[in-house]
């Protein structure tokens, strides 16, 4: 990889973020937008899938995967400490037609997944107050999801509420991912002990280890491959690089840290799942549209729910508290580097903050209560395509431009190479449990006519913009991209 990129100063400006996210800020960042309503929500759905061991296990694998992305993600994190993550990547080792291809389904991902989390606030209250809503108006039904004008308004207040949140910046947003981790972490360790402690649970009710009928390896195979989604957010790091107020060597150590405590958060939560529930209601988990929640009133009343409730809120707002930060950080370096229109690359005069990319995320987001969670849920199942194109550019980038042995004008280092190769080897595999039809992570058919609408909507945007955006001579795109100076 080039060590040094030479850049003429150029009259146009090129705005820049500030350094102000604190190391446990980051942590933050990455723990949360891994830790949304999946954790509190589906473990009855997973243990249907690969009972309690092949959930465990499934996670455990997947969290290796992870690691060694991460490694990946860190070695450019040091070279290019800017916003923008694998699209910045994409850019550095394939040039700028890759970098779009990157960058807009990256997009997607982050969009669809702060929309989800959203509409989990207002699924929760569903859950806890069904008379709320069911009263205040129902709208339409699609896809055989009833869409009331409650449901829409909860969860358009809660992207408003973040969205300003975000502007105000990005220090207040830190501060208040920090502490709602710190919420929803001791409200499920304290639900994980008190299933375990509770005198009419036991170790031993947490069976089957795999469902019956089911091969172990069918059953681990099915949770690993929902890895790249139940993951996803660690990688929201790299798209804050340019705010880091801290050494960036700590970056992996902060990445792995909160990937080890999402694993452990989802084993915690399956666990209190399977033994505080019978395996009968488990497996027939669609008479109920929460096991666990079921379970945990069951043992511990009203009392149990509500801290329930308040862990799901607050890993629910991490992830969209989160997904904001990664969503703007993208959508702004793609303004920056003129792929999209130049008004995302501003910052807000006052606050610092990238609004143009935060206020365009609740916009679109507004609009998705009003299609019914279940058309979003196709959506952001289609939308693992992003991330694991993400995964791939990152390893693949890395891959490229180091080597097993000595040769000039590359950097040397076979340990870096060999992750490298294991990152590219993990985001295929990922990309083929997608896309298989014979395995049962593969995507159902509503997932695919939502890909074709997003590749068609993104080629005829390309098709609008390519002649501008080749225009630009590669020395100013790397300005646009880069900047003057990188940290090494």
């Amino acid at each position: 990889m080039k060590e040094n990129i030479e850049i003429n100063k150029h009259s146009e400006s090129r705005n820049e973020l500030k350094r102000t996210l604190k190391p446990h800020m980051i942590m933050a960042v990455a723990l949360g937008s891994s830790i949304g309503w999946g954790c509190f929500v589906l473990p009855g759905d997973w243990l249907s899938q690969a009972g309690t061991l092949g959930v465990a296990v499934g996670f455990a694998i997947g969290l290796l995967l992870m690691v060694i992305i991460a490694v990946n993600y860190n070695h450019l994190i040091q070279k290019f400490p800017v916003s923008g993550g694998a699209f910045v990547y994409a850019y550095a080792g394939f040039e700028r037609n890759h970098a779009f291809f990157c960058g807009w389904f990256l997009t997607l991902a982050y969009i669809s997944i702060v929309a989800l989390n959203a509409s989990a606030v207002a699924l929760l209250v569903k859950f806890i107050f069904p008379d709320l809503i069911a009263r205040t108006g129902l709208l339409w039904q699609i896809a055989g999801w009833d869409v009331y004008l409650g449901e829409v308004f909860i969860a358009g207040l809660s992207l408003v509420l973040f969205a300003c949140l975000n502007i105000r910046g990005a220090d207040i947003s830190g501060r208040m991912q920090f502490w709602m981790c710190i919420g929803f972490l001791a409200g499920a360790i304290m639900l994980a002990v008190g299933c375990i402690l509770h005198p009419t649970t036991a170790l031993a009710d947490a069976r089957p280890l795999f469902p019956p009928g089911v091969k172990p390896w069918s059953a681990v195979i099915a949770i690993v491959a929902i890895a790249p989604w139940a993951y996803l957010g660690f990688d929201n790091v790299p798209q804050a690089a340019e705010e880091f107020d801290f050494p960036l060597s700590r970056a992996l150590g902060l990445i792995v840290l909160a990937l080890s405590l999402s694993c452990l958060m989802y084993i915690l939560m399956v666990f209190a799942t399977a033994i505080s529930t019978p395996w009968e209601i488990i497996a027939a988990q669609y008479r109920s549209p929460w096991v666990t929640g079921d379970s945990i009133t069951r043992l511990f009343g009203k009392a149990g729910l509500v801290v329930l409730a308040f862990s799901l809120l607050m890993g629910v707002s991490t992830g969209l508290n989160g997904f904001y930060v990664s969503t703007s950080r993208l959508l702004f370096a793609m303004g920056r580097a003129r792929i999209i229109p130049s008004i995302f690359a501003r910052v807000h005069p006052r606050y610092g903050t990238p609004y143009a990319g935060i206020t365009f995320t609740c916009a679109v987001c507004l609009l998705a209560p009003l299609f019914g969670r279940q058309v979003l849920s196709w959506i952001v199942d289609m939308s693992s395509f992003g991330v694991t194109f993400a995964y791939f550019y990152t390893s693949a980038v890395v891959f490229k431009y180091t080597r097993w042995a000595g040769g000039a004008g590359v950097s040397v280092n076979p340990v870096v190479k060999a992750f490298a190769l294991l990152g590219i080897l993990a985001s295929t595999a990922f990309l083929l449990l997608l896309v298989i039809p014979t395995l049962p992570s593969s995507l159902p058919e509503q997932c695919w006519i939502a890909l074709g609408i997003w590749i068609i909507l993104g080629s005829s945007f390309y098709a609008l913009r390519s002649k501008e955006f080749a225009r630009i001579p590669k020395e100013r795109m790397d300005y646009y991209i880069f900047g003057e100076n990188r940290r090494s």
